[in-house]
Parts: structure tokens; sequence; C-alpha cells
């Protein structure tokens, strides 16, 4: 059996090598001469998986590493007969940490404000599900659930009425609530003055462009966390120069949402082809190295900013596209998904330990959080 495997998939070789021959090459790049003998495609966000690909090949297997699945041609698929999965919620954590470490980075204390949360399947749930276990008041938009499954649902311009919206939506263009372009200028328009607005679903979600007339228009009143962008990996850099925290979509990135992501594809396609799974993800995880952290002194706020930085520096992802940007030396599509190839491995906040204060008003936002607390 032979599996091409998109060569960004971490520990691919680990769970898959005992059970194929596997092709590792880059996720962007694949053609159909690439796949054309291969019994199973595992791709990122990066490849679209469509007719143009697949046809005459010997696909029978389709797995993305991902939450969304926009990329792949799904009525293609079930015609051609080809079975395809994704890896709802392998990311979600790493996702929500993204949120956090950007609002603690412009000093926005959630707990102190409301929170609009768009889109509340596998990411933006497990975001309202940490905010609400904090007392945090949200207001969430999602036209498939319903009050029974989420009390806090309400319309989408309530939502876009409060102190931070978050964008968890997948991208979607048909349907009765296509998401493209959600947030057009009408709608953007709606937006607080102070609002801070973060979109970490797909891109084309917002209207980019109106995004950037709207910021030029109220003179940056709004503060913007953009880490994916319509157009990726050809980006706005107009756009880019406006928003107060940029990234090259890598807010699902940590290590462990990776590791999920490959282990719940690798389970899938054992079931596909009837094999015995060999490898588990206890096996590989590897072991976070210096993770108890001191306590810091201060407030309750001052004390969790000061955790979640030294856990995950937004910053140095928001510097990282910027410099690229600014040297010039490669295409910004090309820096972009070398950015994404390249991305450290980040840990999240609960391979990490630090004693307990004592205090309440610290210690239960950190276990919130995720941090494991010890006495």
């Amino acid at each position: 059996m032979k599996i091409v495997v998109d060569e960004n998939i971490p520990l691919a070789g680990a769970f898959f090598e005992s059970a194929a021959e596997l092709i590792s090459l880059p996720g962007r790049a694949l053609t159909a001469a690439d796949v054309k003998d291969a019994d199973a495609l595992l791709v990122r966000s990066v490849t679209r998986v469509d007719e143009a690909l697949l046809q005459g090949s010997k696909v029978k297997f389709v797995g993305t590493c991902t939450i969304g699945m926009d990329h792949l041609d799904q009525a293609y698929l079930q015609r051609a007969g080809i079975a395809y999965t994704n890896a709802p919620g392998c990311n979600a954590n790493s996702v929500v940490e993204y949120v956090y470490a950007a609002l603690s980075h412009l000093n926005v204390d959630w707990h102190q404000r409301s929170v609009g949360i768009i889109g509340c399947g596998n990411v933006g749930g497990a975001l309202y599900r940490s905010l609400s276990s904090q007392g945090v008041e949200c207001r969430c938009y999602d036209p498939f659930l319903t009050r029974e499954q989420n009390p806090d649902l309400t319309d989408l311009e309530e939502v876009l009425q409060c102190d931070i919206v978050s964008m968890h939506t997948p991208l979607t263009t048909t349907g009765q609530h296509p998401s493209r372009h959600m947030l057009d200028y009408t709608q953007l328009r709606k937006l607080r003055d102070d609002v801070v607005l973060l979109n970490c679903g797909r891109g084309a979600v917002i209207d980019n462009r109106a995004l950037l007339k709207l910021m030029q228009e109220r003179d940056n009143h709004i503060q913007v966390v953009l880490d994916v962008w319509e157009g990726e990996p050809e980006i706005s850099v107009d756009l880019l120069n406006r928003v107060q925290l940029g990234s090259p979509h890598i807010a699902g990135y940590s290590f462990d949402g990776k590791l999920k992501g490959t282990a719940m594809i690798y389970q899938a396609f054992c079931r596909h082809f009837g094999l015995t799974e060999k490898v588990h993800l206890a096996d590989v995880l590897p072991v976070t190295l210096n993770n108890r952290l001191a306590m810091p002194e201060g407030d309750a706020w001052q004390v969790i900013g000061q955790l979640i930085e030294k856990v995950y520096a937004i910053e140095a992802d928001d510097r990282a596209l910027r410099e690229m940007v600014a040297d010039g030396t490669e295409p910004v599509a090309t820096g972009f998904d070398r950015l994404r190839k390249q991305y450290p491995v980040r840990r999240e906040f609960s391979n990490y330990r630090v004693a307990a204060s004592g205090n309440p008003e610290i210690d239960a936002p950190l276990a919130a959080l995720g941090f494991n607390l010890e006495s």
C-alpha cells in the first residue's frame, strides 16, 4: 500500500510507516501525477482535493488532519466512491489558547468584557465552554444550533455589539446559511468602535477589502487580530499593516493539536482498510521539558498574562510575518507558507505546571485555562 502525505503532517511516519509506503510531498504543490499510484492521501488545508487531483488515481481514502473540509470537493469524492474524513476538534484547544494569548497581549481582560462568538462548533464551542466556566458574559451566533444546545444563542446583530467578537466558522458558499463574506461592509459597520475582532476560522468569512476600508475610516479605533486571510497565502499587506496582530494561519498549530489530528486520521485509516491500530498517541507524544513555571507576582490579570506569555508569546508570530513581508526577498505567498512549514513547536497550557497561589481569584482562572496547578 502507498500513501502520499503532506510533509507538514507531524509524526506521520510514526503512525503510518508500519502500514504502508509513505511519500512525503509539499501539500500546496501536489499534482495528479504525484497521487496517481497512491492508495491513500493525507493532507492539510492547503491542498485542494478534487477531480482534477484524483481522477484516474488509485486513491480510495482521503484524510485531512484539520477540522475544516472546505478544501475537499465532497460531492466529487462521494460520486467517485472515495472515503474521506477530517479530524474534528483536533486543534480546537490550540485555537482557544491563541484567542487567550492574543487578548492577553492586547491587555484586554475577557473577564471584564462581553464576548461574542460566531460559529459554535468544535472550536467556537470549546471557547464558549471555557469562557462560561470563568463566568464571562457570552453571546453566540450559530444558525445550526438551538437554545437547548447553547442557551446563549442570539442573532448576529446582538453578537456584533459585544466588546470582543471571535469568529470560528467554516467557509461555505452554498446552503441556507453560506458563510463567505458573512461579515461584509454592512455588517462590519455594526461593530463597536472599541471592539476587538478576531478571525481564527477561515479568511473569506470576513470581506477583507471591506474590513480594510472600515479600519481606514475609523482610523484604527477597532482592534483586529487575523490568523486567517482572504486569498491566502497571497494576503493583503495593506490589511496586515492595519491589524494589531497578524499570523500565518497557525492558531491551530500547537504541537498537541497537530498530533491529535494525525492520530485521528490514523484511526480512521485503520478502520477503513480493516487494519489493527499499532500506534497510539500516548506512545509518541513527547514529554514537555522544563515545564514547571514559577508563580508570578501581581493581581489575577497580571499573573494570567505573564504565565500565558511564558508558554505562548504570540507577538513572535506577528513579528515573523511582518518581518517576512518587510524583508521582501521572497514573494509574500511563499513566505507565508514557509512560516507555516517552519512553525516552531508550541505546546498547550496543560503541559505546564505551576504552584497554586492559594488565591481562588488567581487559581480558578488558571485552572480554567488548562494550567496544571500543584498544591
